[in-house]
């Protein structure tokens, strides 16, 4: 998983992914059979320790590409029994960011191709858009699937099939220029 350098990597959102909004109900999860306890954040108890098992099964090496930077290892992570993953730093907001958001391109898209390096990659967020997947096949060199979760429901088996799908053939082969 972390480090191995060959696996595809993953880039995982936190907020829609993980911790589910929108509905009108939503599961409140224990942790380690305790009681509920959100801590700061009670959108925490929101977050399904049986994610932990099913990323960690994943052909790939998962990435925090969220706002909540390290606090993701120090909050989700022990949720989730995962241990410390890499975290996506971002960048300070510039004139290009305004410029790409006037073009419909998430804030996150260039840091995220520029992090990858031309390594195939999975971005699962619930604020994907056509423009964000347009920009990474004109820039980015390697595969790339950008994986758009309902921030409602959060991660479900068949988002698991899919982002397996595109990284067990992503792992195994070299893809085309471009790939999305």
């Amino acid at each position: 998983m972390v480090g191995s350098g060959r696996l595809p990597l993953l880039f995982l959102d936190v907020d829609g992914p993980l911790i589910p909004f929108g509905a009108e109900w939503y599961p409140a999860f224990r942790v380690d059979g305790g009681p509920r306890d959100g801590g700061s954040n009670p959108l925490l108890d929101r977050v399904d320790p049986g994610h932990g098992r099913r990323l960690a099964a994943l052909p790939c090496e998962p990435v925090w590409a969220t706002t909540w930077l390290e606090d993701a290892n120090v909050c989700v992570a022990p949720r989730l029994g995962l241990p410390r993953l890499d975290v996506v730093v971002w960048p300070e907001p510039s004139d290009t960011d305004e410029r790409d958001a006037r073009a419909g391109l998430h804030w996150k898209t260039r840091t995220l191709v520029e992090w990858a390096a031309g390594r195939p990659f999975a971005w699962v967020d619930d604020e994907i858009t056509a423009a964000d997947r347009d920009w990474v096949s004109a820039h980015h060199r390697g595969s790339a699937l950008l994986h758009r979760v309902d921030p409602r429901r959060g991660l479900t088996d068949a988002d698991y099939a899919a982002v397996d799908r595109w990284a067990r053939t992503a792992a195994g082969a070299v893809p085309p220029h471009g790939a999305v």
